[in-house]
């Protein structure tokens, strides 16, 4: 019955082939189908197939459609049935000899930068993209570092410092996914110009605008420029690599995110502080030494932007579109570069042939193919996921802890008066955290002085004269004025809760925000001191991770370090001083980075290069929103409990130990 469909198909080919010769009209008995003589099917079988086997002919019917109702329904089913078989057969052989050809291009690009050697080139490209790496460690730490400062210029409430923490995540989130997609279309090159281009001109931008809201748009614009550097700078850098030294090399250009983090601690540390590096143009318009420090962080991105005019394309990436010419050029400059350095320019690029004979996968799939098929290793992004949850999240609750126990014994350390009586005295020193209930004042001048953390509860103040006052966490409760003067204070109503006021006056208040107390700036030091802290505590992960990568596998050493850093997460419940949080918190770095390198490398081997910047800023990018959970559900427990965030953080930790052990080992595999 196939036998027959296929006559018939062949017949229709055959009239329709006739019909458009000749311009005929086909009459009652030449229609598409015939079914008036056996010895006419039987001939236009033999025309229609001569030279054709039995393949070619089931391949050809399978264009033809589903034959007319009086043709024969069980005939036409299995014809349709045998059609369908032979398309999934010719498309399974098709995706066979793609993917022969897919391996065929790795293996021979592997010959090729053997040839090619590691040394100058790829050690200028290694400074070259760790300075756009730089650019990224520091875009985390800058606005953590300036909010104790800008919330006086912005005057910022709590719920805004809130958002002004979290909105470089969300823009980041927004970059990677953006730029590692665009990446696999236009270039790596390229796309990391225009994503750090824009880093810089917003994060310039950011320095120089007054309201919270430009400010606010200015961070996540620059975030999400910043966004691509991760996914792209780890594939491009790899795909100059041979497989002996991918694992090493990457894992040493994890050192610039520490670095980045380091040179903002420092910065903030020699900048943030002076307060005579400002200027100000009447009321409206204000830089502030926090400023200068925002502007000196766009310095890495502008660096790195003025480097990378210097370094080619990815030569992998050329040939993925088929462009030999320029990618032979690129590959015989890292020859040449790296032969001459190494004293033998006499050698000659000689791997043209490999070039030539190269098949390239192109880009045959479509964007929804390309994230699909980058879902296949659907480890990768839990265990990417479970990782960031944890370490963003602890990495910010760290310091509000540290701040909470600061607080916590500010507060044991608060003296209280009771029922005191004050006539005819000037305070004109600084008072600070002190409880006065009862009292009386009469008579009494405040001139010239700070009041810090302190309470007057009950109290009644006749006569009195206050002048030239700044205040921060002071308040006036169930207090009673009369005939009191307030003049250049900042103690506004806010600050007088429930209190009486008799024939008393306030005149020139002061305007705007204030400057954070000194005990504000020791908390701010306190946060630089711990950031760089928990940065350096990095190195010596960063320098294990690399020395050991290709030597025990990427799979050993993620789970190894998962397992390790959930062990160090559960003991932080012991910490019950700063200084033991401190410590704590460089343990828990230092061992963590280990499989955070590990899983950097891992994810630019297990996808090609087709979609490799694509699948790489995916994952990026679901870090950054598990980062964003992480932050809110752990801060949201500082002060209450210490055990939900550390059970949680191990937990998501253990189960990230278990799903390493499911991905696939990478080591000694070449580039896909």
């Amino acid at each position: 019955m196939a036998d027959e469909y296929t006559k018939r198909s062949y017949k229709r080919f055959e009239e329709e082939d006739d019909d458009e010769d000749y311009g005929g009209v086909p009459g009652n008995d030449a229609g598409y189908y015939r079914n008036d003589s056996r010895a006419n099917d039987d001939e236009g079988h033999s025309d229609s197939t001569e030279g054709h086997d039995e393949d070619d002919e089931i391949y050809e019917g399978e264009y033809q459609g589903i034959p007319r109702a009086d043709s024969g329904k069980d005939g036409s089913i299995d014809g349709v049935t045998a059609a369908q078989a032979q398309q999934f057969r010719d498309l399974s052989a098709y995706e066979g000899e793609r993917r022969k050809d897919q391996e065929e291009l790795a293996q021979q690009y592997e010959t090729i930068l053997q040839e090619c050697g590691h040394g100058k080139f790829q050690w200028t490209l290694y400074f070259v993209l760790g300075l756009a790496l730089m650019a990224d460690g520091v875009e985390i730490f800058v606005v953590g570092f300036v909010l104790p400062s800008a919330e006086k210029d912005m005057c910022l409430s709590e719920p805004n410092k809130g958002m002004l923490g979290l909105i470089v995540y969300l823009g980041m989130m927004v970059g990677a996914f953006v730029w590692g997609g665009l990446a696999d279309r236009i270039g790596r090159r390229q796309t990391l110009l225009i994503s750090l281009s824009i880093n810089s001109v917003f994060a310039f931008f950011s320095s120089f605008v007054q309201g919270y809201v430009s400010f606010l748009f200015c961070r996540l614009a620059s975030g999400v420029g910043i966004g691509g550097s991760i996914p792209i700078v780890f594939s491009y850098y790899s795909e100059f690599l041979a497989q002996e030294k991918r694992g090493e090399h990457l894992s040493w250009l994890c050192m610039f995110w520490m670095i980045g983090g380091i040179y903002a601690s420092a910065m903030a540390w020699a900048i943030i502080p002076h307060y005579g590096w400002s200027f100000q143009m009447g009321s409206a318009y204000q830089f502030h030494s926090w400023r200068v420090f925002v502007l000196v962080c766009a310095l890495p991105s502008v660096a790195a932007i003025s480097a990378l005019t210097t370094m080619p394309e990815s030569p992998r990436f050329y040939l993925e579109n088929g462009k030999h010419d320029e990618a032979w050029m690129i590959l015989k400059q890292v020859h040449d570069t790296n032969m001459r350095a190494k004293g033998y320019p006499e050698r000659v690029f000689s791997v043209i042939t490999h070039l030539s004979t190269i098949k390239t996968s192109g880009f045959l799939c479509r964007p929804i193919t390309v994230y699909l098929s980058f879902l296949r290793p659907q480890h990768t992004h839990f265990l990417s996921s479970s990782s960031s949850t944890s370490y963003y999240g602890l990495t910010v609750w760290f310091p509000d802890m540290i701040k909470y126990m600061q607080k916590q014994e500010y507060s044991s350390r608060t003296k209280v008066f009771v029922k005191e009586k004050v006539e005819h005295v000037t305070f004109n020193f600084t008072l600070e955290n002190q409880v006065h209930r009862q009292g009386e004042y009469f008579n009494d001048k405040f001139m010239n002085l700070k009041l810090r953390s302190m309470v007057f509860e009950d109290s009644l103040f006749e006569e009195c004269y206050f002048e030239d006052i700044t205040s921060s966490n002071t308040f006036f409760k169930n207090c009673t004025f009369i005939a009191t003067l307030f003049y250049n204070t900042d103690l506004f109503k806010y600050r007088l809760v429930n209190c009486k006021l008799i024939n008393s006056t306030f005149l020139h208040n002061k305007e705007g925000c204030l400057l954070s107390d000194v005990s504000d700036e020791n908390n701010a030091y306190m946060v630089y001191f711990v950031s760089f802290l928990g940065t350096l505590a990095v190195l010596p992960g960063n320098i294990v991770s690399a020395l050991l990568m290709d030597k025990i596998g990427r799979l050993r050493m993620l789970a190894g370090s998962s397992v390790i850093s959930c062990i160090s997460c559960f003991f932080l419940s012991f910490g019950n001083s700063e200084s033991a949080m401190i410590a704590l918190l460089c343990l828990f770095g230092g061992i963590s980075i280990a499989s955070w390198n590990a899983l950097d490398v891992l994810t630019v081997e297990l996808y090609p290069s087709d979609k490799r910047t694509t699948a790489f800023g995916f994952l990026n990018a679901l870090c950054k929103l598990a980062a964003v959970l992480g932050i809110s559900i752990f801060t949201s427990f500082v002060g209450i409990t210490k055990a939900v965030p550390i059970l949680f953080a191990s937990g998501a930790l253990a189960v990230g130990s278990f799903l390493a052990l499911k991905l696939p080992e990478t080591r000694g595999q070449v580039l896909q």
